[in-house]
């Protein structure tokens, strides 16, 4: 397979281990095993006294069980693990997808969501976000007139990355429903979920739908990325029978000490949840004041959920060599649309750490030093 080159690991790849200022980051705040241990009493001694064999190929039997707890239809049986979100976003595609089919695809969106595709010669159609007024807007009916004939899947990336757009449930459901009356899979990204920033969780769209496909991983929204535990949901039974073949192939199995931490994080989830959802609303009303401060440069597109936002600079340089001025200068790191495929004057700005108002005041004072504001 020729796949072309992930543009925003390549650019990451370049700065994220060396810019102090993050700015642009798409997870949540981290923490230490040391910490994640203390949620539960005993947690300690019992994983130091885990034994590091092969783990289950679908993934830990316990570890499935707590992950199917977050649905409202799925079973152990309908989750299978694995490692991190690229590798069930890979798998997935490889297994469903032929040359000549036609995918749709939200837009902009993570990478691979489309890339895959792509490289098995699909014919990919772009469904948009629009920019509105009052921030990202779709446009639900203009998603039946993109369906063709061959059309085999609809890729979904909700809470997005990166505007923050975030569908309702009312859009979940009339997504459902042109995908059933099409007899067409829908695969949704749902890494951002349990973040909601307005107060309503929508459902998982695997639990709304036959055919719909939970991309699920720990993170994002939880902030734990480096145990690269991920996750597909789904009532297709002939699909995770496929998902699991493929396995063989790729990671075979997760890793057996992240999978056990994952369980505790997962029994802890709310608080979790709860704790990064407040650190973005707290980033947030910092961000509130600086672009109301600078709203003739910036166009602030306030996320409805998820620890990152697209927003707009109203210069004339272009939006990527802005950023590489930037991150060389003041070692502030944002990530250019361009990095999404998108010729546009935006950039990405992450909310989920703790060191957001630190890193926007190095992003301020290059402003003022560089006479932009």
């Amino acid at each position: 397979m020729l796949i072309n080159d992930f543009k925003l690991e390549v650019f990451f790849g370049k700065h994220e281990f060396s810019a102090p200022y993050l700015l642009t980051q798409s997870d949540c705040e981290s923490m230490s095993i040391t910490d994640l241990l203390k949620l539960e009493d005993g947690s300690q001694e019992k994983f130091l006294n885990e034994w590091l064999g092969y783990t289950e190929v679908p993934g830990d039997p316990e570890l499935r069980n707590v992950i199917s707890k977050l649905y409202t239809t799925m079973k152990s049986e309908n989750i299978i693990v694995h490692a991190g979100a690229q590798e069930p976003i890979f798998n997935f595609m490889n297994i469903l997808l032929e040359k000549q089919d036609h995918v749709i695809t939200q837009f902009p969106i993570y990478q691979s969501l489309f890339e895959v595709a792509n490289a098995i010669e699909c014919e990919v159609s772009r469904w948009n976000i629009e920019q509105g007024e009052n921030g990202w807007m779709m446009d639900i009916d203009s998603l039946e007139s993109l369906i063709q004939p061959n059309t085999k899947l609809i890729v979904l990336n909700s809470p997005n990355n990166p505007t923050g757009y975030t569908f309702t449930e009312e859009e979940i459901k009339k997504i459902a429903d042109i995908a059933r009356k099409n007899n067409i899979y829908v695969f949704c990204d749902e890494v951002y979920k349990g973040v909601e920033l307005d107060g309503f969780k929508r459902p998982w769209f695997a639990d709304y739908y036959e055919k719909g496909i939970s991309l699920g991983v720990m993170s994002k929204a939880y902030g734990l990325a480096g145990l690269r535990i991920g996750w597909l949901a789904t009532r297709d039974e002939e699909l995770l029978g496929k998902l699991i073949k493929m396995k063989h192939y790729t990671s075979i199995c997760s890793s057996g000490p992240s999978e056990k931490l994952s369980i505790i994080a997962l029994k802890n989830s709310d608080m979790l949840l709860q704790r990064n959802t407040q650190i973005i609303k707290d980033n947030l009303i910092i961000a509130d004041a600086f672009f109301n401060k600078y709203s003739s440069l910036f166009k602030f597109n306030r996320p409805m959920a998820g620890p990152v936002a697209f927003i707009k600079m109203n210069i004339e340089m272009p939006i990527a060599e802005f950023c590489d001025e930037l991150v060389d200068k003041q070692s502030v790191l944002l990530l250019p649309s361009n990095i999404y495929d998108m010729d546009s004057q935006y950039f990405r700005m992450g909310f989920g750490r703790i060191n957001f108002k630190e890193s926007l005041d190095q992003f301020e004072k290059y402003l003022i030093e560089n006479k932009y504001v």
